[in-house]
């Protein structure tokens, strides 16, 4: 028979496994949107376009807001991630385009 302690310090170290696969994902992931977001970037300095578009923001952050709803997360925190995200989209843009 396991102790509590025992069986508390395996389920620990399943949920810190967990935690750090799902970091990784995050980290990979950020980096994807990124190649993609300096590829709008390349294209709206070529033709351009201001950096920030303020109704696509707009429409990102009601659309996060809903799948944060429907993934149990708080949508405050999600609208604040994807702001911050957003600011430094715009600022690479604008650094880019100086």
């Amino acid at each position: 028979m396991t102790d509590p302690v025992t069986t508390a310090a395996a389920l620990l170290k399943e949920h810190r496994e967990s935690i750090d696969r799902l970091d990784a994902i995050l980290v990979f992931t950020l980096a994807e949107r990124f190649k993609h977001t300096q590829a709008v970037g390349r294209l709206k300095a070529s033709h351009g376009l201001p950096p920030s578009d303020p109704v696509r923001e707009e429409a990102q952050i009601a659309r996060l807001t809903d799948l944060a709803k429907q993934a149990d997360l708080d949508p405050e925190f999600a609208k604040k991630f994807l702001a911050f995200i957003i600011q430094e989209v715009i600022k690479h843009h604008e650094s880019h385009q100086s």
